[in-house]
């Protein structure tokens, strides 16, 4: 059973949607028992960096998250801002803590160049390493990306995908149990199923 993590995130239903259409139980929820007996957690996220850390707090799900995921090992896609929530803080919103799964920055894309900010769109994928997320995932396959702060991973060796946005964007991470997208595999069509897929099949 894969359990995505309630916290009022706005795409968590498309989320689901797309875990069932790959023929896997889903359940939404925020209850620490059931996240306990779930096989993989998805954290989805679309918004500001300080509102969801503030909802997570507000139902007691940082602590659960850590435990689960530092302690006892349970694995965890972050989508999107999910991503970004990983880490530690980020320049959106100064002084607020994130999850601090991971190390590294989450800073404001660059402006120029007539980039529109947030980024909305399709850009191709490179892969720095051979990742679980990423098998049989052709180099240069495009996915769908909504985001105006991006990833600047501190240990390059958990950077599982890059693109090009006026800078390179750490577009996807892997680490032992901690898999992350900046993003939307559920929106990015048959690429995006086989990378989900990938994660729900390890």
């Amino acid at each position: 059973m894969i359990a995505i993590i309630d916290y009022d995130a706005g795409n968590i239903k498309s989320v689901e949607k797309a875990v069932m259409k790959l023929g896997y139980d889903c359940i939404i929820t925020r209850d620490k028992e059931i996240l306990k007996k779930a096989d993989k957690l998805i954290l989805p996220g679309v918004g500001a960096f300080k509102d969801a850390m503030d909802k997570l707090n507000e139902y007691g799900l940082t602590d659960v998250i850590k435990e689960l995921v530092l302690d006892d090992g349970k694995p965890i896609l972050g989508i999107c801002l999910g991503l970004q929530l990983f880490f530690e803080s980020s320049e959106e919103n100064p002084g607020v803590e994130g999850l601090g799964l991971l190390k590294g920055k989450i800073v404001r894309l660059p402006e120029g160049d007539d980039r529109k900010i947030p980024h909305m769109g399709w850009n191709s994928l490179s892969f720095p390493k051979k990742s679980v997320l990423f098998d049989k995932i052709v180099k240069g396959s495009f996915v769908y990306f909504v985001h105006s702060y991006y990833l600047v991973a501190e240990d390059k060796k958990i950077v599982a995908a890059t693109t090009k946005y006026g800078a390179t964007i750490h577009a996807a991470v892997e680490w032992g149990n901690i898999y992350a997208t900046q993003f939307h595999p559920e929106k990015s069509s048959s690429v995006g199923l086989k990378i989900l897929s990938n994660f729900l099949e390890a």
